[in-house]
């Protein structure tokens, strides 16, 4: 039954059903007028009261959550302010407040909410392992629950443990089908609707591991079942974001809508938030939206002053449009501000490898640690390489143990090492390759060269593993090899020349036989007595005394001027025909004027010029004109 009516005939019950209307569609703003309009009759609601608290807390006004409960302290008890700070810390990302808030309160306090508590304790456990990295705490909170399940899962994915993570989350989900099973009126929509957020959270982990298929697959499920929860499905949708990268774009264009649904802001933390805008910025970059991608990139950067991804994504955009110039320009701008305390020291390559190496979802990847090695390498940084493969063996270790890529990965390490000189060094990792097979002889021959700089009766003893000479042997055909189609060097057989040569005797080779050189041809006008021409190893053209040629001579003899010019005038105003004219092209070995010149009167072959000159030489009889028919 209804007690009564207020606020011109609205019932506090229909009130009620707003404020839980509204809670579930994350509209806070009209939850708090209704709830206005609650304590408006009864001013000491607890209910109401806790209510507008959280409110006020979802909505990001944690001043006026604090009036709320600072005014009504005494009517809502120190459990429930205790709950409700709790909160408030937790939309604050204060994490260390709030664990020792929840421990307190757990400690001190024995009613129905117990498992909540630890609930909560759990979340904030997990939150602190993921965005700030901070070391597993054993805090003894039981597993019982999916809820206490998925927490203890999301603290193993921020430590860096997928597997076993992996294996917690299937765990969580037959906890939740079990507690839902007793539910009579739960259908199986409803419980897939209920796993959501476990099967996101494992297609994660996959997409971690490297496993995009099947994490893609598990993310379009999720998608799908359109939860209600806004938060999920924008994470949701970033996680799809970052697979289709700049393929399947049209897919990721409309993905990137979920994300700006209302009220996400107040359901993910910052980082998660951050993570989102960098990918909004990627997105609009491989649509080819550049004013936008800008727009958006430089906005994160004001959000961002010391986080150089955002000047990364306006480099790659100017990339894009081909101004390199101006993308080297803002690289340095970029290196000189993030990391002026080194000085003269960091160079431009060091500064790439520390921005690569913290990009945390590709830093292990075999074409990132190649990238970086190569990268170290080239600045004689030989310990950062190794410290890169080093991390990288660790996490597949723990990860893929045994898989293709770890032993690809220690089977490289090795190899630098020993390239380097680093044969101490190189010898955990020849060591766990050997184990690995055995009837390895090229790993083992390294390992014991390797230990016979550190531990001779080591390297005697596993040399009695290598195989013997007789094993090693091979029935080859030495001169059906030779003689094959894809041999690359064919040794000739000398001809035998009968009584030319003594036999041989055995144990020498075969005595190469001297080649006579030829001698060259000399010109037939050669004399020995003149010196020869030091420019007859030049072309005629680049020669101090070439004119020209003879075809053009005719031609001066024309007119080219006003009517009545003569040949001899067009000559002497000709530059090219003086004798002071420079030369086109330098002449190695000559000088000036008369220094080239032989020594005695004699004219070398290579040099002896036309004896007439042009004012001397006979004309050439000119040919007839034939006249065709008609002429005149």
């Amino acid at each position: 039954s209804v007690s009564g009516c207020g606020n011109g005939g609205i019932s506090v019950a229909s009130l009620w059903t707003d404020v839980n209307r509204c809670g579930q569609n994350g509209d806070y703003t009209r939850a708090l007028k209704a709830l206005t309009k609650i304590l408006h009759e009864n001013r000491d609601d607890v209910t109401a009261l806790h209510c507008k608290v959280v409110c006020h807390i979802q909505n990001g006004s944690f001043k006026e959550a604090l009036n709320v409960m600072n005014t009504h302290s005494k009517v809502l008890g120190r459990c429930i302010l205790s709950t409700l700070f709790f909160v408030q810390l937790y939309r604050l990302e204060r994490y260390d407040e709030c664990k020792s808030v929840y421990t307190d309160l757990i400690r001190n306090s024995q009613d129905e909410y117990e498992e909540e508590r630890k609930t909560n304790l759990a979340a904030v456990v997990a939150a602190m392992s993921q965005w700030e990295k901070a070391p597993m705490e054993d805090l003894g909170l039981p597993e019982s629950t999916y809820e206490l399940c998925y927490n203890a899962t999301c603290s193993l994915i921020g430590q860096g443990k997928l597997t076993e993570a992996l294996n917690k989350l299937q765990q969580a989900e037959e906890l939740c089908r079990v507690s839902l099973a007793d539910d009579s009126d739960m259908t199986e929509e409803d419980i897939q609707s209920e796993l959501a957020v476990i099967h996101s959270q494992m297609a994660y982990v996959m997409q971690l591991q490297g496993r995009t298929d099947e994490a893609l697959q598990l993310y379009n499920q999720v998608i799908k079942l359109k939860p209600s929860d806004v938060g999920l499905l924008a994470v949701t949708a970033n996680n799809i974001i970052t697979i289709n990268k700049d393929q399947n774009v049209f897919d990721s264009k409309k993905k990137v809508k979920l994300t700006n649904a209302e009220g996400v802001e107040y359901k993910l933390a910052k980082k998660q938030l951050q993570a989102i805008d960098f990918n909004k910025a990627l997105l609009a970059m491989y649509t080819n939206q550049a004013d936008q991608c800008r727009k958006l990139s430089s906005s994160l950067q004001a959000q961002n002053p010391g986080h150089p991804r955002p000047v990364l994504i306006q480099v790659a955009q100017l990339c894009r449009e081909k101004q390199h110039s101006r993308a080297i320009e803002l690289l340095q701008v970029l290196m000189m501000h993030t990391a002026p305390y080194y000085e003269n020291r960091y160079t431009f390559s060091s500064f790439s490898c520390d921005v690569l190496r913290s990009i945390e979802e590709f830093k292990h990847k075999p074409g990132m640690v190649s990238a970086l090695v190569t990268m170290y390498s080239h600045e004689e940084d030989i310990d950062s390489a190794i410290d890169v493969f080093k991390q990288a063996i660790e996490h597949y270790q723990s990860e893929q143990p045994g898989s293709a890529t770890h032993l690809a990965l220690v089977r490289e390490a090795a190899n630098f090492k020993l390239k380097y000189g680093r044969k101490k060094e190189a010898i955990s990792d020849l060591e766990q390759l050997w184990k690995q097979n055995t009837k390895d002889v090229h790993t083992l021959a390294q390992l014991i060269s390797a230990y016979s700089l550190v531990d001779t009766d080591k390297a005697k003893s596993l040399s009695k593993h290598l195989p013997s000479a007789d094993t090693m042997s091979f029935n080859v055909d030495v001169d059906e090899l030779e003689n094959s189609h894809g041999a690359t060097y064919v040794r000739k057989k000398a001809a035998k020349v009968v009584g030319e040569n003594p036999p041989k005797e055995q144990g020498h080779g075969e005595i190469k036989k001297k080649k006579k050189k030829k001698k060259g041809k000399l010109p037939k006008n050669y004399d020995p007595k003149v010196t020869p021409d030091p420019e007859r190893w030049l072309p005629m053209k680049e020669r101090s005394y070439y004119r020209g040629k003879k075809k053009g001579k005719k031609k001066d003899q024309i007119g080219k001027g006003t009517q009545g010019a003569t040949a001899g005038a067009s000559a002497e105003l000709d530059a090219s025909k003086t004798a002071s004219s420079p030369p086109t092209s330098p002449r190695p070995g000559s000088a000036s004027g008369s220094s080239t010149a032989p020594a005695s009167g004699v004219v070398p072959p290579r040099q002896q010029k036309p004896s007439s000159s042009g004012a001397t030489r006979k004309k050439a009889p000119q040919k007839k004109k034939k006249g065709g028919k008609g002429g005149w």
